[in-house]
Parts: structure tokens; C-alpha cells; sequence
């Protein structure tokens, strides 16, 4: 099976990566699809639109617990039935969701479509890249990452639009023949890889791990909100910052831990965890803040506001097929020093838009955004996996994923962060009467942020990742 997987791969794309991007895409549409179709929901359940958030935290904290054991999980039972139970339960979920007549029973459903969405991604990935030859990694990659780039910016009008054209149910219901699709080939094509030594399940890593990522995630998304009370916030932090230091001593020490430390010695893995992270947590504000600038700063209608946001969009799908050749020719150190330069411009770029500014401008820096961005994300992720040795990819990958839901949380958080701070400073240089200036300044805030996160690409060598970018000088 992988011999058949490393020829297909060869020669472009692989079927399994294609299903895989697939699933993904599902997965993460179906995090922020609901966001605009929560009014509706509401005066279903007969309840707040606020009170319905708890349906989409209960779903990244059950995505926080389950990632971290999601590679003994795949060593334990191979791949193919794990991405395939995934599947099925994320569709059985998404079933349910849809016929939810309650908040409670909605919430459960949630829950139960976390463990299939935290089952699916890791294991997904594991399997392409436990299977795909190292010069072909670039563009697995890159299939694999356009799912996170792209949802979070058609998730909210695609929600919008089934919510007003039909109802939000079918936000659920759209998910069953994917699923079933989707279940069909990974039988067929996603190979059966699996360690033949069985370790044993690490419950202490797995309880502090749980508890920290809890803590840490619940403790996020209070951050992002302004009535947040600070004691229980700072609690959350303190108990997930001790339980994620313990976690990591125990994984130092333990025989058998969940998730090994190793891959951290490997310089270009951890060049792109931390600084990488810093990246992943900037452009996940982006969705979040984009949508707040046009319709709270310059008071276009969600249409509208849409329809600019899909510039994004736009940027990150035409550029995909440069992506490889741009990595082949530039390095993956000269390429992620001059684009995250870029990409630290058309952030701050979005800070000096107005409702003035010509529609073609801002379309132009929302793409060149979109661009900058996809080539970034495809590059440090790619550099993440390039000098990692099989017998490590399952753990490197268990970190990878931990670390990413992290930073994805944080970003949402960043951007709350970045606005209130815009609120202040704002006020503190008069210039609260300038249209959408706390917007505007927290894309200052996020694009250092990013330009923080590029620190770490100057400790790279010249031939970082030469073995799969090709270029050695």
C-alpha cells in the first residue's frame, strides 16, 4: 500500500491527500460556519444568540483534549480505521446537530462532532505524511493547508446564505453525503499504517495535557471577551499554565509519554513550533477582524462586507500552484524571510483603509494579503515535517497539531486583544472620530505579532529543509 501511495505521489497529487484536504475543509468550514447563523438558532431553542457560543466552545475544547492522544490513537489502530471512524462520527454528529430541537442536546452534539473533527485532522495528516516521498512533501503541504486558510474567510457568508435561503439545519445536513463520500474512499485509499510496537497509553500526560489545553483555550476566549471576570480568567491561566508545565516535565521523563519532546531538537521543526506559531496565531485574526472593520467600522452590510473578505480568499487559492516552484527557487529561509516581510505589510496595510478608499485598492491588498499569507502558512508547515524521520513524524505531528489549535484560539483572542487596545490608544491620541480606528490599529497590533514570529526565521541555515525544497545553496 505505501509503495502504491509514493508512486501516486510522484506524479502530483495523491488521491489520499486530495480526501484528506477534503475533510479537512470540512472540519474546519464547520467551526465557523455556524457563527452568522447563531440568531436563528437562538429564537429556535428559544435562547439568547449569546448563550449559543457555548456550542462553539464546547467544540474547540473538545478538539483541545482529544488532539494530543490522537497519534497513540492512529499507532494503536492504524490510520485507515481511525480517519474512517472519524468521519463517521463527525457525519452522525453533524445528523444530529441538524435535528437538535434543545441548547442542550445541540451542545452534546458538539461535543460529539469535536471527537470526530479532533480524530480526523491529526490522523489525516499522519497518514500523507508518514506515506509521501520527501521532494513530493511540498505540495502535500500545501493541499493540506488551504482548508485553514479558506474556510475561516467563506465560513461566515456560506452561513449566512444557507441561513437566509434555507435554514440553518442545513448547515448540518450538507455535511451527510460529504461524509459518506468521504467515508467510501478513505476505506479504499487512506493506507493502513500503524507502529508494530504498542505502547501504552500515557493517562497522566493525558489528564494534565487535557487539563491544560482546557484551561488555556477556556481561558482564551474569556481574554477575547470585554465582560470577562479577571479572577476566574487569571485562575484558568495559572492552572493551565502549571498543568502544561508539569505535562511537559512528565514528558521529559516518562517511558511511554504521549507526545516526545524529540522533534524540538530538530532545528527547523522548532524554529517554525514557536516562531511559526506566532504566525498561525496572527493570520487567524485576520477572518475575525476583517468582517468587524467593513460592517462595525465603515457600516457595510454582511454582503458586502463578504464579498471583499472573498479577495482573501481569491489570493490564497491563485497563488497554490507557485507555491512549489517559489520554494524551490528562493529556499525556504530567503522565502520565508521576504514573504513574511510582505506579509507584515499587507497587514499594516489594513490599517490605513477607509470608506473612502477606492473598492479596487482594497480589493488589491486583501488578495496580495491572501497571497502573502498561503505562501507563508504553506511554508512553515511544510518546513515543519522536512527534516523529521518517520519513526518521529507521529509525535512531531501529535505537537504540530497541539500547538496549532493553540495558536488558532489565540488568534481569535489577539484580535479582541488588539481592539481593545485600538480603543485606548485611539483615545489617548484623539482620533476617535477617524472611521473603524480601533479595527485598524489592532491590524498594527497582529502585524507585530507576526513580524515577532519572524525572529526565529533567522536562525535558519541557508539549506534548512534542502531535502525537500531541493536547494542547497
Amino acid at each position: 500500500m505505501n509503495d502504491n501511495f509514493s508512486t501516486q505521489g510522484s506524479r502530483g497529487i495523491s488521491p489520499a491527500a486530495l480526501l484528506v484536504a477534503g475533510a479537512f475543509f470540512m472540519e474546519f468550514l464547520d467551526g465557523t460556519v455556524i457563527a452568522t447563523a447563531l440568531p436563528d438558532m437562538a429564537k429556535t431553542f428559544a435562547v439568547q444568540a449569546v448563550d449559543l457560543n457555548i456550542g462553539i466552545s464546547a467544540y474547540l475544547i473538545t478538539l483541545a483534549v482529544l488532539i494530543p492522544a490522537s497519534g497513540w490513537i492512529a499507532d494503536r489502530f492504524g490510520a485507515r480505521s481511525v480517519f474512517s471512524l472519524a468521519l463517521a462520527i463527525f457525519t452522525l454528529a453533524s445528523v444530529f446537530c441538524g435535528l437538535a430541537t434543545s441548547m442542550d442536546s445541540f451542545v452534546v452534539m458538539r461535543i460529539l462532532q469535536g471527537v470526530g473533527g479532533a480524530l480526523m485532522v491529526p490522523v489525516g495528516r499522519l497518514a500523507v505524511l508518514r506515506t509521501t516521498p520527501k521532494h513530493q512533501l511540498i505540495t502535500a503541504i500545501a493541499t493540506l493547508t488551504w482548508p485553514a486558510l479558506v474556510a475561516p474567510i467563506i465560513g461566515p457568508a456560506l452561513g449566512g446564505f444557507i441561513t437566509r435561503y434555507a435554514s440553518w439545519r442545513w448547515i448540518f445536513f450538507i455535511n451527510v453525503p460529504l461524509g459518506i463520500l468521504a467515508i467510501a474512499l478513505a476505506l479504499r485509499i487512506i493506507p493502513d499504517i500503524r507502529e508494530a510496537e504498542r505502547r501504552p497509553f500515557d493517562l497522566p500526560g493525558f489528564l494534565a495535557t487535557a487539563l491544560a489545553m482546557v484551561c488555556l483555550v477556556c481561558a482564551m476566549e474569556m481574554l477575547g471577551s470585554p465582560s470577562s471576570p479577571v479572577v476566574q480568567t487569571s485562575g484558568l491561566l495559572l492552572v493551565g499554565a502549571l498543568a502544561f508545565a508539569f505535562a511537559l516535565r512528565h514528558f521529559r521523563r516518562a517511558a511511554w509519554p504521549m507526545i516526545r519532546l524529540d522533534s524540538l531538537k530538530i532545528a527547523t521543526f522548532r524554529i517554525t513550533m514557536y516562531g511559526g506559531s506566532l504566525f498561525r496565531a496572527s493570520i487567524s485574526a485576520v477572518p475575525f477582524l476583517l468582517p468587524l472593520l467593513f460592517q462595525v467600522g465603515f457600516g457595510l452590510d454582511p454582503f458586502h462586507a463578504g464579498l471583499l473578505v472573498l479577495a482573501v480568499f481569491v489570493g490564497n487559492l491563485t497563488i497554490k500552484p507557485a507555491t512549489t516552484p517559489l520554494i524551490r527557487w528562493l529556499g525556504f529561509r530567503k522565502l520565508l524571510l521576504i514573504n513574511g516581510s510582505l506579509n507584515v505589510l499587507a497587514l499594516l496595510a489594513c490599517a490605513f483603509l477607509t470608506p473612502q478608499t477606492p473598492v479596487w485598492l482594497t480589493l488589491l491588498i486583501l488578495y496580495l494579503g491572501g497571497v502573502f499569507r498561503s505562501i507563508q502558512f504553506t511554508g512553515i508547515s511544510t518546513l515543519a515535517f522536512a527534516d523529521v524521520a518517520p519513526p518521529q513524524m507521529s509525535y512531531a505531528n501529535t505537537l504540530f497539531s497541539t500547538a496549532t489549535q493553540l495558536a488558532i484560539g489565540l488568534g481569535i483572542t489577539l484580535g479582541a486583544i488588539g481592539i481593545r487596545l485600538g480603543e485606548k490608544v485611539s483615545d489617548w491620541l484623539d482620533l476617535t472620530t477617524l472611521p473603524g480606528i480601533s479595527f485598524r490599529l489592532a491590524f498594527v497590533f497582529i502585524a507585530l505579532i507576526c513580524l515577532a514570529g519572524m525572529v526565529d526565521t533567522l536562525q535558519l541555515t541557508r539549506d534548512a529543509g534542502s531535502a525537500v525544497s531541493r536547494k542547497s545553496r
